[in-house]
């Protein structure tokens, strides 16, 4: 049975396949999700709404609904971020975010996918390589890494983690990935964890920094055409979908460890991304 068509940005969608919705929700669900318990399924959603979207009318669209997911986490980490460090990046995020602003402005859609689904591969394989290295290691700090969040510290940055050429490697990549392909939470969340921040100050510094970050890349998004009029209509029908998400994300965190998801999560991201380099 055909879905209703929805304005004339993504034309599967307008031919309502009902393939096509059951991607987009499914997506939407675990945007909500990556918010408030697995950062890392943020990719699925950014590689299943390019095999339905147009790629940099997909990229829009996800940035309405990730700025929807993070009003419930910065609410929850109002008191936590570390907001010296969230200054200190911003040089480094604003240079990421006009390089790819830039290169949204030139790239076709073909090389919009294809770059999508390269830096997804990547930053899956940085993520993967930083894990190896802290579980040859061992120690508390091995065991923070593979839960996602580290362990210990003084709620600051590490000398390691806060050093200039540190904020402005990771500040331009996670930009960059960000302004892109909305793919900067594996960059963001290997330099928090090489800060050391203690659990609380790495979910509320994450959570502020893509709050902030989302709402700078809005008004580039907007008049670079990715985001318009159109789209409105498909965020307002997806919307509860990333709430339901952020809800289901809440209850499963307090339930089941975060590194029982881990290798599940990097596995479907590899066979999501995949098509996009064909």
């Amino acid at each position: 049975m055909a879905a209703p068509a929805v304005g004339p940005l993504p034309d599967a969608v307008a031919m309502g396949t009902t393939t096509a919705w059951a991607l987009l929700i499914v997506s939407a669900l675990l945007v909500g999700l990556s918010k408030t318990a697995l950062p890392g399924v943020t990719t699925i959603a950014v590689a299943m709404f390019a095999q339905v979207l147009p790629a940099k009318e997909s990229t829009g669209v996800m940035l309405l609904l990730l700025l929807t997911g993070d009003l419930p986490a910065i609410w929850a980490y109002r008191r936590d971020a570390d907001a010296t460090m969230l200054k200190r990046l911003v040089p480094a995020v604003a240079c990421g975010v006009l390089i790819g602003a830039l290169f949204l402005r030139v790239a076709s859609d073909d090389l919009m996918r294809r770059v999508i689904g390269w830096l997804l591969i990547a930053l899956i394989a940085i993520t993967l390589a930083q894990r190896a290295r802290g579980r040859r290691r061992g120690g508390p700090t091995a065991r923070a890494a593979s839960a996602g969040a580290p362990s210990g510290g003084t709620g600051s940055a590490s000398r390691a983690g806060s050093s200039p050429m540190a904020r402005m490697v990771y500040g331009a990549l996670a930009g960059f990935s960000t302004m892109v392909a909305n793919a900067g939470g594996p960059v963001t969340s290997l330099y928090f964890l090489a800060c050391r921040y203690p659990v609380k100050a790495f979910l509320g510094t994450t959570a502020w920094f893509f709050f902030l970050v989302n709402l700078t890349k809005l008004p580039f998004s907007i008049a670079l055409g990715i985001i318009h009029v159109d789209a409105l209509a498909l965020v307002a029908i997806l919307i509860p979908a990333v709430l339901v998400g952020a809800l289901a994300g809440r209850l499963l965190a307090d339930r089941m460890p975060q590194r029982v998801f881990d290798p599940i999560v990097m596995v479907l991201t590899v066979v999501a991304a995949l098509p996009l380099l064909a």
